[in-house]
């Protein structure tokens, strides 16, 4: 595994690149750290200078969704809740219901809760767009002032209806 380190506004953050396509991209801070990762072999590949432009294109609000292969591992469930996090459009919000309930398991809100925890491509998997049933701002592994802060740029780069 290649990982290089990176620098954004919202922090360092490390992006990992399996050769076969992006397998993370995590704040140095945040909780699900990879632990594995001090050992990863520390090199800037197409994939990660990639994975930058875009990720700085769409925290300047000049980007809103991420085109880039991705190369992660999880269980099945995992990747169709990280599947799903994809399909949530750029300044929209849903709750861990309603994603439990468009996998046909209404009664998984828990299980995507902690899928969504597990996500391994903060903000290009956006899981910052995910709720609390009432609306209420929830757990984020990049820290909730993180997710507070991704919210108010994608409302402010929504399109107007």
């Amino acid at each position: 595994m290649k990982a290089f380190e990176i620098d954004t506004r919202l922090g360092e953050m490390l992006l990992a690149d399996r050769g076969d396509g992006l397998a993370g991209l995590w704040f140095l801070d945040q909780h699900h750290f990879p632990p594995e990762a001090p050992q990863w072999r520390r090199e800037r590949t197409a994939a990660i200078s990639e994975a930058e432009d875009q990720l700085n294109e769409y925290l300047a609000g000049e980007r809103h969704f991420f085109d880039l292969r991705l190369a992660g591992l999880g269980t099945a469930f995992q990747q169709a809740v990280w599947r799903r996090l994809q399909a949530i459009p750029f300044g929209q919000r849903q709750s861990y219901g309603e994603i439990a309930a468009s996998l046909g398991k209404p009664g998984a809100s828990r299980a995507v809760g902690a899928a969504v925890g597990r996500n391994p491509w903060s903000i290009i998997v956006p899981c910052h767009r995910v709720i609390g049933s009432q609306g209420q701002m929830t757990g984020y592994a990049g820290g909730l002032e993180r997710k507070k802060q991704l919210l108010a740029l994608e409302q402010a780069g929504a399109p107007r209806e």
